[in-house]
């Protein structure tokens, strides 16, 4: 008798600047997995070089509220008069199929994600320390000294809220966090209160 199983929905994010999108890259380049990446909505316009589906998937602000309307968004926030999201027939599309679905997003939407989908594996990116993250900050060459000085105040509060997922991995390098999650990926296929019902099955097959 095939168990089939169905896929876990990971969930990365953290403070700005730790390193979610450089950690889920090396993640997605290690071998034997299943992982697939959800990509997120937007109404904001594509930029050279962007395909649809792709890096976004594109829709007018008349079609994404709608979507939230209609309760199919497991997640969204509005920046700089644009909407970012996940869309949720996409992901659930997915976990079908029996994939590892990744969510790369903030702290915010991962509080939404943790209200609508309680089987969903939590995963905190932490900085080593708020100097690191200054640092790291300060090497993309991007924003002035006040910008940072905001963000690292907002790193500090969002650690706070670490305690609300189901894991803390520290991204001190980039293939120790990779590895770290990987593992966490696996632990969780074997957990018990994931696999118990499918098992008992067997105990019904003559």
């Amino acid at each position: 008798m095939k168990l089939d199983e169905k896929g876990l929905l990971i969930v990365l994010s953290g403070p700005s600047g730790v390193g979610k999108g450089t950690v889920r890259e090396a993640l997605f380049k290690m071998e034997g997995h299943d992982l697939v990446y959800s990509v997120s909505m937007t109404t904001r316009e594509p930029r050279a070089g962007e395909v649809n589906g792709r890096e976004y998937f594109f829709v007018t602000r008349e079609e994404f509220e709608q979507k939230i309307k209609d309760g199919k968004m497991l997640e969204y926030a509005e920046f700089v008069n644009n909407y970012y999201g996940t869309p949720l027939d996409k992901v659930e599309e997915q976990l079908k199929l029996g994939k590892e679905v990744v969510l790369e997003i903030e702290v915010q939407g991962a509080m939404q994600v943790k209200e609508k989908m309680k089987d969903a594996i939590f995963i905190f990116i932490a900085p080593p320390s708020i100097e690191a993250l200054k640092n790291r900050l300060h090497s993309r060459g991007t924003e002035s000294l006040e910008a940072i000085k905001e963000r690292c105040e907002k790193a500090k509060r969002e650690i706070g809220l670490a305690y609300m997922y189901d894991y803390i991995v520290v991204n001190d390098e980039v293939s120790n966090a990779a590895d770290k999650i990987i593992a966490i990926i696996r632990a969780e296929h074997a957990k018990t209160e994931r696999t118990i019902d499918k098992y008992k099955k067997l105990l019904e097959v003559k």
